[in-house]
């Protein structure tokens, strides 16, 4: 009868008859991945900033719902807003989605006059619906309604404001990006480019639902 006798094994590995070893090896060389792209860590990060701003704007929404009919006997939101003015603020921050998603798309193609044509329409009608919405608020102001008249003004003040606040930080990012497209090119902020679009339509997104419950069911009640 023959004896097969096992190979000894390596000086500092232990034996391994039945090639477990090696098929672990040969396992892990298969799932080993390389590191994610720069596109994939900066975009990672990104979306969790904008998860963190949604829970911050989550918490204003849930102040003013609470607050919406604290008056105090002073002017409620049917007195105060106007509808065709709220109207025109929606459609151009609508129309910016619309155009800054144009530039991401000439941004993809490489195209650098549609990308610089596309971000300038994307600043000048975000710069219109600040100029709305500051109109908006210095009549409020100037009517004896502002944010220290009642508990709904401070919760309606601080949510738009809060808005208005994002859209004045993203214009001032949208014009520091076209600065350096004109000077650098696309290689060096083409991941900005990407971030801001996502930073710009979640603004959007925020403004509907600042419209509907703010406005639409503010000027209901």
């Amino acid at each position: 009868m023959t004896t097969i006798e096992a190979q000894p094994a390596p000086r500092g590995r232990p034996l391994d008859p039945y090639g477990l070893g090696r098929a672990e090896g040969l396992a892990t060389s298969h799932s080993e991945a390389g590191p994610a792209s720069e596109r994939v860590i900066i975009a990672f990060g990104f979306w969790i900033f904008l998860l963190s701003d949604i829970v911050m704007f989550s918490a204003f929404f849930a102040a003013h719902a609470v607050l919406q009919t604290a008056t105090d006997n002073g002017p409620t939101g049917r007195e105060l807003f106007d509808p065709s003015r709220v109207a025109i603020e929606t459609a151009c921050l609508l129309a910016s989605s619309f155009t800054c998603g144009l530039s991401a798309v000439a941004t993809n193609a490489r195209n650098y006059v549609w990308t610089q044509a596309a971000l300038l329409a994307t600043g000048l009608l975000g710069l219109a619906f600040l100029g709305l919405e500051a109109h908006e608020f210095s009549g409020m102001i100037a009517n004896g309604a502002g944010p220290d008249r009642s508990a709904f003004l401070s919760s309606f003040f601080a949510l738009v404001g809060l808005h208005g606040a994002h859209v004045s930080v993203g214009l001032l990012w949208l014009g520091t990006m076209m600065a350096q497209l004109f000077v650098k090119g696309f290689g060096p902020i083409i991941h900005r480019l990407i971030c801001f679009n996502l930073f710009w339509h979640v603004l959007d997104i925020i403004w509907v639902a600042i419209f509907t419950v703010v406005y639409l069911i503010g000027e209901g009640r």
